[in-house]
Order: C-alpha cells, then sequence, then structure tokens
C-alpha cells in the first residue's frame, strides 16, 4: 500500500490559483456528518468524523515524549522535510491526493467482492457510486497506478466505507482487496475489527480522517490528526492502529499508530500560507500517526484546485524531522 508520487513530484507542477477569498471557520460537528455537502470531495463544512475525545481528535500537545522519540525520528530521517502527497490539478495525468465521494442513505448498496484481504474486511455490500473516483485516476487514459483507494461518506447514517486496490465490475459492483466499514458516530470506529485486521490502509486505521483537506485548511483550522507514511516500519503496531506491515523488529523503527508531534519550540513561519500554517498547527495540536509504508514524512490529503502546490512544496519541505518528536507510546502490540 505504497505512495504512487515520486519525491519531487508535486514540485514541477502547475499552480492552479487558490479559490477567492478564505473560508470562515464553521462550528466543528464531531462525530456527525449531516452538514457536509454531496458528491467528489465535497465541502464538509465542519462535520468531523469520530466525538471529540477520539484519538484522531484528542489534543496531544501536553503529552509525555516517547523515551526512544529521538532514535525513532532519527530513523524516519532528521534533515528530511515534509511533503505533501496531494495538491491541485494532476501529476502525470493522475489526481494529487487520495479522493473520496460523499453520498446520501438513497445511494444504492452493491456486491463488493473481496479478494487478498477477506478474512479481514466487511463483507458488504456498501453504498458505492459507480463513478466513485479512485485514487491513482488518470485523465489521459492510461492505466491507474498505485492504492487505488475508494472512499465513501454516507452523510446521512454516518457511516464510512473505504476500499484498498478498487475497481468497478459489471452491475455496478466492485472487487477490492480489502473492504471496511466505520462509524463515525461512535468511539468504537469498527466494531467487527479483530485485534491484527487490517483495513483499507496498512495500520488498520481509517485513511479519511487523517486527510490534510482544503476546505479545513482554508478555514485556518485543521481540527484533528494528520496522516503520514515512513520508508521502513517496524513489526508493531499502537493504538488506533491495529496491523503492522513489516518484519523488521528494530525496536528503533516506527510502529504503525505511532503519533508524532511537531514541537512546541517550532515557530511556524508568519510568512507561510493560511494552508500551510493550518497543517503545521495541527501538527503541533494533534500530531500525526504512522498509516503506511511509502516515502518518509509525506503527509496524506485530499485532491482540490484550491491547494496552491508551490506553497506547499516549498513551505512544508522547509519543516525537517528534527523538528519533530515522538509523543508516548503506550499498549504497543509485538510479535
Amino acid at each position: 500500500m505504497k505512495s504512487v508520487l515520486a519525491a519531487a513530484a508535486i514540485s514541477v507542477l502547475a499552480v492552479h490559483p487558490a479559490a477567492a477569498g478564505h473560508k470562515v471557520q464553521p462550528p466543528w460537528q464531531y462525530g456527525s456528518m449531516s452538514g457536509a455537502d454531496l458528491g467528489d470531495n465535497a465541502d464538509m463544512h465542519g462535520a468531523v468524523p469520530f466525538p471529540s475525545d477520539n484519538a484522531w481528535n484528542t489534543d496531544i500537545s501536553g503529552s509525555d515524549v516517547d523515551p526512544n522519540s529521538d532514535n525513532l525520528i532519527a530513523s524516519i530521517g532528521l534533515t528530511t522535510g515534509l511533503h505533501p502527497d496531494f495538491g491541485s490539478g494532476t501529476y502525470n495525468g493522475a489526481i494529487i491526493g487520495i479522493p473520496y465521494v460523499v453520498v446520501s442513505d438513497d445511494q444504492p448498496y452493491v456486491k463488493i467482492k473481496l479478494k487478498a484481504y477477506k478474512d479481514e474486511s466487511d463483507k458488504g455490500p456498501f453504498p458505492v457510486p459507480p463513478t466513485a473516483p479512485i485514487e491513482g485516476y488518470k485523465t489521459n487514459g492510461h492505466k491507474f497506478g498505485g492504492d487505488r483507494h475508494v472512499i465513501v461518506i454516507d452523510r446521512d447514517t454516518n457511516r464510512m466505507y473505504e476500499m484498498y486496490r478498487a475497481f468497478p465490475i459489471r452491475n455496478d459492483a466492485w472487487k477490492c482487496d480489502a473492504g471496511a466499514l466505520f462509524h463515525l458516530d461512535s468511539d468504537d470506529v469498527r466494531p467487527t475489527e479483530k485485534p491484527g485486521w487490517t483495513s483499507a490502509d496498512a495500520a488498520g486505521l481509517p485513511i479519511f480522517p487523517g486527510l490534510a483537506r482544503f476546505d479545513e485548511a482554508t478555514t485556518g483550522t485543521i481540527p484533528h490528526a494528520l496522516r503520514f507514511t515512513v520508508q521502513t516500519s517496524r513489526e508493531a503496531y499502537v493504538p488506533p492502529a491495529n496491523h503492522w506491515a513489516s518484519s523488521d523488529q528494530n525496536p528503533n523503527l516506527p510502529p504503525m499508530g505511532m503519533r508524532v508531534r511537531l514541537k512546541a519550540s517550532y515557530v511556524i513561519p508568519s510568512g507561510f500560507s493560511k494552508e500551510s500554517k493550518a497543517i503545521l498547527q495541527a501538527l503541533k495540536t494533534y500530531g500525526m500517526m504512522v498509516a503506511d509504508n511509502g516515502s518518509n514524512w509525506y503527509i496524506s490529503g485530499a485532491p482540490n484546485d484550491g491547494w496552491n502546490n508551490d506553497h506547499l512544496v516549498s513551505e512544508l519541505r522547509q519543516v525537517q524531522g528534527s523538528n519533530f518528536e515522538v509523543v508516548k507510546m503506550v499498549g504497543i502490540v509485538t510479535p
């Protein structure tokens, strides 16, 4: 489940002009998707997955530092800068980031044919539109690449459906390697899940709650943790993760679910764009969790033509691994 973007991919993209003006921060609606728009990459209007006390929404700015923080951060890269694995426009014909679609409760449910991780998946049916956006979609007619994630949010039932390596098949049905159903209005986020199960993500986490989205960033505030990748992870996971994706037991490597935060001593430059400031402040307040194997310090996000790619790349890469620390890990699961 590895990112398809090369390290310098977004830096060569054409910049799309940001939407005129900035949004006013809405009141956050924790655990309720009812205010969201419908459609691909829809504006959520302040809807935040899961209750306010959920791990994704918890302020960890004052939490203890893990005693092995220095070694763990060094394994990811002390001098490597952050990189946005999302943006506006396309790269090599593919949309940049992980897309999603918001539907209502009248969206028809369709059959889901599960493949590689059938025994660790929710069986379906899922309310997936036949035209649901797929990660890696290429507008130039070439083949898809990468993880082919599909994310569907039912705003009326507060349910989310995520698939890994998803393909539409006959009669509006879909096939995928893994499928997961999440309850967005509960801290029991996936009631069917067993210890060690994966999801549509390597860590067994939901994907959507950890995406940087333009509709939030342009308000100046992102009220939740983010998702990021590391090149080499450990054969272990820490809650809220539920799965590992490595055979390396080196204790100086990050387990899935490890949370890092931007150090309080780091001063966010006043000249940065509003969106970059929002991302960095979220990393101070909520941090970001290791969710998959991929490129080091790659932050995940949803595509949106409002993102200014030049700002994102040039500003975020100035924030290096040495500016982060690991939040103390409790309940690490190992073989």
